[in-house]
């Protein structure tokens, strides 16, 4: 069983459709972090799909989250195996069937139970693609949650997509029906006495105080941050930022900002030779934003 031990963050990295950069920012994150002197498990939550060792570049473990969700191990501490670097620990994903792919309500629910219970700095869970029940449900039990995009109109929208998405999947859990209602009608555009969820909060606080503070409360608890991956221009790195003010003006939600990746060949020769481009080129400008990344998140911690 879990020990007292726990993680002291969850950050789970997501976003739109595949194709993005998660697992690049994944890997390399969690590579930066341990080098900084930080103990992190990475975990391969991409349930249809893991590919994470080949981005950390290690081989295919032995060991697998199949083996915790199927019960072949009772610790979630058993399937980890080296990461690569020191102070990294990697979970892989699962690879012998579909059932682990998606698991049951219970097994998520021991899974996020043993993952709070790794006695580790940090706990990064690479996400699947797109906006599957499985993939919002990790991203929101985690403490910080990353979306990452390119800066193309397609990702953007995506990338809107999939954090409102998210706030949809939130909001069901969290409010009662009759306000959760409500504030799908303002969010969908479909109540014009109320552009934001924080008129809705002051059209509802005199008659329903309660109402009123549960959506408060579910509001400030929402705070995901953009990743820019494949930057080539300034415009490209202004992207985070101005989706940020854009959710801040349509929505009245918080975004913050975590920073961007340049566009850089070192990337995808890393990917070909089966590295880490940290390892294969840690002076490249990739690696220098991705170090950056793992600096600005240790500094939210502060």
């Amino acid at each position: 069983m879990p020990g007292k031990a726990r993680a002291r963050k969850v950050v789970a990295i997501g976003g739109g459709k595949g194709g993005i950069g998660k697992s690049l920012v994944s890997a390399n994150l969690g590579i930066a972090l341990a080098n900084r002197g930080s103990s992190v498990v990475m975990l391969d939550a991409d349930l249809g799909g893991a590919n994470l060792h080949t981005c950390l570049g290690v081989g295919q473990p032995s060991v697998s989250l199949s083996d915790f969700i199927n019960n072949r191990v009772a610790r979630l501490e058993d399937t980890i195996v080296s990461g690569g670097v020191e102070r990294l620990g990697l979970i892989a994903g699962a690879h012998d069937g579909l059932d682990a792919a998606n698991p049951k309500h219970a097994q998520k629910a021991r899974l996020l139970r043993h993952l709070r219970a790794l006695d580790v700095d940090y706990v990064i869970l690479d996400l699947g693609a797109g906006t599957a029940f499985n993939v919002l449900d990790f991203f929101l039990a985690a403490d910080i949650g990353l979306v990452v995009l390119l800066p193309e109109p397609t990702s953007i929208e995506n990338a809107y997509r999939f954090i409102k998405t998210a706030f949809f999947r939130r909001m069901q859990g969290l409010a009662d029906a009759s306000v959760a209602e409500a504030l799908s009608q303002v969010l969908g555009g479909r109540d014009p006495s109320a552009r934001t969820p924080w008129d809705l909060i002051a059209r509802l606080r005199p008659h329903n105080a309660e109402g009123a503070n549960q959506l408060e409360l579910l509001l400030g608890g929402f705070h995901p941050w953009l990743v820019v991956n494949q930057a080539r221009t300034r415009p490209d790195y202004d992207i985070g930022p101005t989706v940020a003010s854009a959710w801040k003006k349509f929505f009245g939600l918080e975004l913050g900002y975590l920073g961007a990746v340049s566009h850089d060949d070192a990337v995808w020769k890393a990917v070909r030779a089966r590295q880490a481009v940290l390892t294969a080129a840690p002076s490249s400008a990739a690696s220098l934003g991705l170090m950056r990344l793992a600096e600005n998140l240790l500094a939210l911690n502060k």
